[in-house]
């Protein structure tokens, strides 16, 4: 689905492996037609299993990258199945940048792979987000991620509200109108929204069509769960971050570690597979920078939660 336009420019930097030993060969409960697809915006088909790029460039604040890692651990992802991939040009440590490492390791892209990015947040050279694009700055944060990933069209555009918080009131009409005119203008083909209330939600459709919405959610954070099923019902793709606890979440509650051993697969396959089976607009994304993490959390796709199984770990909302 991406078109190229450019030729890749190559990452230099100092080089260091940040990895995780995990099974990755527990694959629990298998299913043939793994996690399935989701139509998105009704026009492009992508699996509900994606990856996302937030931890190729190494930790925001260090320590850094490493540039072939990242370029193996990527191209392994499309190996594995993953044809939705996640960035943004705020994605950055002081080495590295995400969209740098995706267009070395895809380049020319397949016509099948679908790269969404995010603008709004503005992020300083120590990586702190300190302001939020103007409406007048995001034409040229949108261009900017043209420009870094060598691409015409980019195919999914989401306005990221509120920073690092959740829950924000303010209007993204203004900012939101600025996308659906570019997307007008051919430089987008599908717009999104992250961060989210339902009322910012209603607000963005009613300047141009949504087709996603990303917002913090997950097996044991269930918060958002009545904008997942809204998203559900009108059949906008629903991309959680922070899936797997983001380091914020302790994925070590009970029911997740009985289910996991139910099935010999770790908490990380199950809390993917709970989403997976949470609501059919979902679209996991989870990231990694590990090969073996990354094994394990495709491995994932495969792995079918049962009646038992969800209702042991709940679903609130």
């Amino acid at each position: 689905m991406t078109s190229s336009s450019a030729e890749p420019t190559p990452d230099s930097g100092p080089t260091s492996t940040t990895s995780t030993t995990v099974n990755a060969t527990a694959t629990a409960t298998n299913s043939a037609s793994g996690p399935g697809d989701f139509e998105l915006g009704g026009t492009v088909t992508i699996p509900r299993l994606g990856f996302g790029a937030m931890q190729l460039p190494g930790r925001w604040s260090g320590p850094a990258g490493d540039t072939a890692n990242a370029v193996a651990v990527t191209r392994r992802a499309v190996e594995l199945g993953a044809r939705y991939i996640d960035t943004a040009a705020f994605y950055f440590s002081p080495t590295h940048r995400a969209n740098d490492l995706l267009r070395e390791a895809l380049y020319p892209y397949a016509p099948e792979i679908t790269i969404a990015t995010k603008v709004g947040p503005l992020r300083d050279e120590n990586g702190e987000m300190y302001a939020e694009a103007r409406p007048d700055q995001l034409r040229a944060e949108v261009e900017r991620n043209l420009a870094d990933l060598g691409v015409d069209t980019l195919d999914l555009v989401h306005l990221r509200v509120g920073r690092l918080r959740g829950g924000a009131v303010e209007s993204l009409g203004e900012r939101f109108a600025v996308l659906a005119a570019l997307r007008e203008e051919g430089l987008i083909r599908q717009l999104g929204v992250s961060n989210v209330t339902s009322g910012q939600l209603a607000e963005a459709r009613s300047i141009a069509p949504v087709a996603a919405v990303q917002n913090r959610f997950g097996v044991l954070d269930q918060g958002d769960a009545p904008l997942v099923d809204e998203c559900a019902d009108a059949g906008i793709a629903y991309m959680p971050f922070f899936a797997l606890g983001g380091g914020h979440t302790d994925l070590g509650q009970e029911n997740l570690r009985k289910v996991g051993e139910r099935h010999g697969a770790t908490v990380h396959q199950v809390a993917i597979a709970w989403g997976l089976a949470r609501s059919p607009s979902i679209v996991q994304i989870p990231g990694t920078a590990s090969l073996a993490h990354l094994e394990e959390n495709m491995a994932a796709g495969r792995l079918v939660l049962d009646e038992d199984d969800m209702a042991l770990l709940g679903r609130r909302g």
